[in-house]
């Protein structure tokens, strides 16, 4: 049967190939525009850590005083308080209220290679605590991360990324080599197996959320003693400037793994606590608000989506939506052209669901040709969004489940444009058609 209407549906497009050819360029436009933008959505709200996500937490503490100028401070990021200082990181470490938790900070240091022929050059990578790989589940080719020993002894090692492994010793092992930041040297006890997470939820809201991948990792305790500077937000107030040891400068991030819904109320409660015995000690001042967000909300919550990028959605799903309509009156006028073909049918005893699923299949098949017209668009799109100097556009990147909507979102607008005027034509007169004709 859908074969029937499917040859039907060809042989009507190809007697008006000129009003055919209009129809598949208003969808194949539409769905172009939408679908560059829903891709470029797609892959910046995406879950960075299918699977782990819903275990990890961020706390929310504010020692800021009541006076800090809040709304100078609301203009560089959505919440000036998100990091913590380096004296409440490390009591909640200290405190081991979770399953596993661990304090970070971005940075960027030069790297002086051993080899001859490289020349030194700056990386990104991160300040982390032990925990931060096996509470991310990062992926190690080679080795491991360190201990908390070798947090609380400072130890100079490093976990590199494999793509920094590679750069740094070729096809060597890199365990046990050294690598020289700054102007110290660090023992590799691990490589990573080109671990990116895209977002990158981990580093600081002002950061490269969707930069390049950090290159290393080293202890956090190591680099504050070794007074690496950070590339992240750094909140001051009272008599301290630029004090990465002070209680009074926030700039660094905290991540909490949590199993279950009960241990992350008793964090928060735990957090809640916290608040009020540094109240106690003369710091806090306002009123206690723990929070505690997990991973998918934090991200929400920080707008790491650029609201331009939302906007340029929304204006595309309009102009689909424009499209729509054009086509609702292109294919109201082919249809009802046709009345007199659809009274003979009904005369020879085709029923209206017959005729209305007939005009349904032609909606399809132009919403198919669409959809291959609006996927070369969309990839044109995407490629000229990957020409944009954004750090998000190298990840405008169609894959499967966006090709495939592509497709399902052309056929489903044309299909909906198809409702009204197939709807009309198979309520037509049978009698007064063929009394005309």
């Amino acid at each position: 049967m859908f074969g029937y209407y499917f040859d039907l549906a060809l042989r009507s497009l190809k007697r008006n190939r000129v009003l055919t050819a209009l129809m598949v360029l208003a969808i194949g436009l539409g769905i172009g525009a939408s679908m560059t933008m829903i891709t470029v959505l797609h892959v910046m709200s995406g879950d960075p850590l299918p699977g782990r996500s819903g275990q990890l937490f961020y706390p929310h503490l504010d020692p800021r005083p009541l006076d800090n100028g809040e709304d100078k401070d609301a203009a560089s990021r959505p919440d000036p308080s998100a990091n913590l200082s380096w004296p409440d990181a490390s009591a909640l470490l200290h405190a081991h209220r979770a399953q596993r938790e661990a304090a970070m900070a971005g940075g960027n240091l030069l790297v002086r290679p051993q080899r001859q022929d490289l020349r030194p050059f700056f990386q990104n990578g991160h300040y982390v605590s032990s925990d931060f790989f096996a509470m991310f589940g990062t992926p190690f080719r080679a080795g491991a991360g360190w201990s908390r020993d070798d947090d609380d002894q400072h130890a100079r090692v490093v976990v590199l990324n494999g793509e920094l492994a590679r750069k740094l010793f070729g096809q060597a092992s890199a365990l046990g080599q050294t690598v020289r930041l700054g102007d110290n040297d660090f023992r590799v006890v691990g490589v990573l197996d080109d671990w990116h997470p895209l977002p990158l939820f981990y580093a600081d809201a002002t950061g490269h959320a969707f930069g390049k991948e950090d290159g290393f990792f080293l202890p956090l305790a190591s680099a504050i003693e070794l007074k690496f500077d950070s590339n992240g937000n750094m909140s001051c107030w009272g008599s301290s400037s630029d004090n990465r040891n002070s209680d009074q400068c926030t700039w660094l991030q905290y991540w909490a793994q949590l199993p279950d819904a009960t241990q992350a109320r008793a964090y928060r409660d735990f957090l809640a606590d916290y608040w009020r015995q540094q109240q106690a000690h003369g710091r806090f001042p306002r009123p206690v608000d723990a929070r505690l967000y997990g991973l998918m909300a934090w991200l929400d919550h920080m707008q790491l989506v650029p609201g331009d990028v939302r906007l340029q959605l929304w204006l595309a799903l309009g102009f689909l939506g424009v499209c729509i309509v054009n086509i609702v009156g292109l294919l109201l006028a082919k249809f009802l052209r046709r009345s007199s073909e659809v009274s003979v049918r009904r005369a020879l005893g085709a029923r209206r669901r017959d005729i209305f699923l007939q005009f349904g299949m032609e909606s399809a098949v132009i919403g198919l040709a669409g959809g291959a017209l609006g996927l070369v668009l969309a990839q044109l799109g995407l490629y000229s969004v990957r020409q944009r100097p954004d750090d998000y556009a190298q990840l405008a990147q169609m894959d499967v489940p966006m090709l495939a909507g592509t497709f399902a979102l052309a056929v489903l607008a044309s299909v909906l444009a198809g409702l009204l005027p197939a709807w009309r034509a198979c309520n037509v007169a049978p009698a007064l058609q063929l009394k005309a004709a």
